[in-house]
């Protein structure tokens, strides 16, 4: 079988408060916190990741948490919006919940589909898309949110380009995306379980800080799968990273046409290697290479507090 993308693996952003923004995440949407571990490229800064019950490849959002960062830019070159999947029958719940956390919340509809749109705490653009088919996920019974509502992965991500046909050529050929519709403000395409909206405006260049999306992530199932991956993008002429370990997967990083940072990682190890299921996002764990400076770290991190556990409630 040719070698093919999953879907979308993670996507990651940047928060600027790391307490406020495991309160949203955990205690509001009811993502589990799966792992607190430190930036690879800066260890003095929190890397927070939120999921499943286990930290499945493709429930995932993760945050690098850099204390005061200023607020980001919205604009091209960049991911501007996730899209997390639900029930259909969910919908009117999330609107009320949001609503009780003060949450403002707008209805769109697109492509055929009910949504529903809001900000996180750092202005990061999130929506809700209610699908109507058999959701199969690992879900967290401690989210104090039923399995029938909760949020079982992502369901997707909206790009903003200068032109989106400038793209496509990768997109479709090379990363194997299905051109699924197409209108003239949007068009979608599909890559595993996921869709990727693209939008193509004249807007700036988003400029990264708090509440912007840094790079989007798409599963391969294996280090074999990845490393074709690799060979491929370099065939094509795509500027390629080396394969970085990430502990929890493997990765690899380009940047597509309109400047987009993409990622393509491993579904393993996953986040039980070095903390059981259990008790993931617990404690502070650290990438071999810190562990000498743990003392250090932990007085220079902030204390983190996890939500109270609560059971699932209808």
């Amino acid at each position: 079988m040719q070698n093919q993308l999953l879907g979308i693996h993670h996507v990651t952003a940047i928060t600027g408060d790391a307490q406020r923004n495991l309160d949203f995440y955990s205690g509001v949407l009811g993502l589990r916190l799966v792992k607190r571990t430190v930036n690879f490229d800066d260890p003095s800064s929190y890397h927070l990741y939120y999921g499943d019950l286990a930290g499945s490849p493709g429930s995932l959002v993760t945050f690098f948490a850099w204390p005061g960062a200023k607020p980001g830019r919205a604009g091209t070159g960049e991911a501007v919006a996730l899209t997390f999947e639900i029930s259909e029958r969910s919908l009117d719940w999330w609107r009320e919940r949001l609503h009780s956390f003060r949450v403002a919340v707008t209805e769109e509809h697109r492509f055929g589909s009910r949504l529903l749109s809001f900000a996180d705490p750092d202005g990061m653009r999130l929506e809700l898309a209610g699908t109507a088919g058999p959701r199969d996920f690992r879900h967290w019974p401690h989210s104090g949110i039923a399995k029938d509502h909760a949020i079982s992965r992502i369901h997707g991500v909206t790009l903003s380009v200068v032109s989106v046909d400038t793209s496509v050529p990768l997109y479709t050929q090379t990363l194997g995306f299905t051109n699924a519709i197409e209108q003239p403000e949007r068009a979608r395409f599909t890559v595993g379980t996921s869709f990727v909206d693209v939008v193509s405006n004249a807007s700036a260049r988003g400029q990264m800080g708090s509440g912007t999306i840094h790079h989007v992530a798409f599963r391969a199932p294996d280090d074999a799968s990845q490393s074709e991956w690799r060979s491929k993008l370099t065939q094509h002429a795509v500027g390629v990273s080396p394969v970085m370990d990430r502990k929890y997967f493997h990765s690899i990083y380009f940047r597509e046409p309109n400047r987009v940072l993409f990622e393509i990682a491993t579904d393993g190890p996953g986040f039980a290697v070095d903390e059981p299921l259990e008790h993931l996002g617990e404690s502070l764990m650290l990438p071999a290479g810190y562990e000498t400076q743990r003392p250090r770290l932990e007085q220079m991190l902030p204390q983190l507090t996890l939500p109270l556990a609560e059971p699932a409630t209808a």
